[in-house]
């Protein structure tokens, strides 16, 4: 796909597998985006926990995704994930996976994590292989990609539970995606199709936030500003491939 970087031939890459299960698929059986980051997220912590770079030393909050669905997950029941680092800055990583499902499925995924210290604090990454030879010299930014809503986007609520909240305190990254799904299935593209979802993290959602969808666009375009008191925590942006 275009712009992602491709699985390395030196380096290292991190591989598991996940089944698809009745709580991860729609009324149609399709793989949804919020199971997706799941996927994602666990894979993920697995490799670093495996490497010494997790929890508790160290903290990887996201900043940014680009989700390409090239063949949408339908019928498949397996889907197998390899994730390697994409990119370094100094205090953010990339990191892809790629996903391949049973029955034909594909997705490709890339992201930007910020490296936080124990105490949560934005720190340095030094003494980063064997990711670093993945990511083969090449630089990432933690800055933002997508521009911000329309101030007269129409809003609704989003309501935040406590069961949005993880370990950290702050609403975990899979419940933005639980928002996008619901607008998808709601107004925007048919989800069933292949589709490209980019997701900005600005700021953090908490618990106590009053959260309000600012939605915009149609079928073949659909913007979606996560909005808490007219700050903007987070933007989406959904098309068609």
């Amino acid at each position: 796909m275009e712009g992602l970087v491709p699985r390395p031939s030196e380096g290292r890459t991190f591989i598991e597998t996940r089944r698809v299960r009745l709580t991860d698929m729609d009324p149609r059986g399709r793989l949804r985006l919020d199971a997706v980051a799941r996927f994602l997220q666990e894979v993920a912590i697995d490799d670093v926990d495996e490497t010494g770079w997790g929890a508790p030393d160290h903290l990887w909050f996201v900043r940014g995704m680009r989700v390409d669905v090239v063949e949408p997950f339908l019928a498949d029941r397996m889907v197998e994930l390899v994730t390697w680092c994409s990119g370094l800055g100094t205090v953010a990583a990339g990191r892809r996976w790629s996903l391949t499902g049973d029955r034909g499925g594909r997705i490709e995924v890339d992201s930007v994590w910020v490296h936080l210290d124990a105490q949560q604090r934005p720190a340095r990454i030094t003494q980063f292989d064997p990711y670093a030879r993945a990511a083969g010299g090449r630089r990432v930014s933690a800055r933002p990609q997508l521009a911000d809503p329309p101030t007269d986007a129409p809003r609704s609520p989003w309501p935040l539970r406590a069961s949005d909240v993880d370990l950290h305190g702050h609403v975990n990254n899979t419940v933005y995606w639980q928002a996008i799904e619901h607008v998808l299935f709601a107004a925007g593209p048919e989800p069933a199709r292949p589709l490209r979802a980019r997701l900005d993290f600005r700021e953090p959602l908490d618990l106590g936030n009053r959260l309000e969808l600012a939605v915009t666009g149609d079928e073949h375009q659909l913007d979606i500003g996560f909005v808490v008191d007219r700050r903007i925590k987070a933007v989406a942006a959904i098309a068609g491939l």
